[in-house]
């Protein structure tokens, strides 16, 4: 087993309506020499300060992305998304508790995946 490190963060790590989101989650994942961004965002407003959907029928999203240094920051290279298995969105508004169940699900997921040597391998680069 390979030791993952784990630590969070508090920016948008992906979704360019971000800064709209009360919602927002930034994991980096590292092990070896990959890192991995999981982010989770929701519970988007417009002006009214109403609630809006961030995609289509859903109010809570998850993604994962290999991570590129921009400088200062490993931050999420959202052209090279990582997919996994776990549940990704949540319709509801109101689950915010539903929505950091679902992120730690994928972090675990991924972690675990990391630690039994799994690459995520980018499709280019196969």
């Amino acid at each position: 087993m390979k030791k993952v490190v784990r630590t969070e963060r508090g920016w948008v790590g992906h979704f360019i309506c971000g800064h709209r989101c009360r919602f927002r989650r930034n994991t980096l994942l590292e092990c070896r020499n990959i890192k991995i961004v999981v982010s989770t965002v929701g519970m988007m407003v417009n002006s009214k300060d109403e609630f809006e959907e961030i995609g289509y029928e859903r109010h809570f999203e998850t993604m994962a992305f290999h991570a590129e240094h921009d400088g200062r920051y490993w931050d999420a290279s959202v052209s090279k998304q990582v997919y996994f298995d776990s549940p990704w969105a949540i319709q509801e508004v109101d689950a915010d508790d539903r929505a950091n169940d679902m992120h730690e699900a994928v972090v675990s997921e991924i972690m675990g995946k990391l630690a039994n040597g799994e690459t995520f391998k980018i499709e280019d680069e196969a």
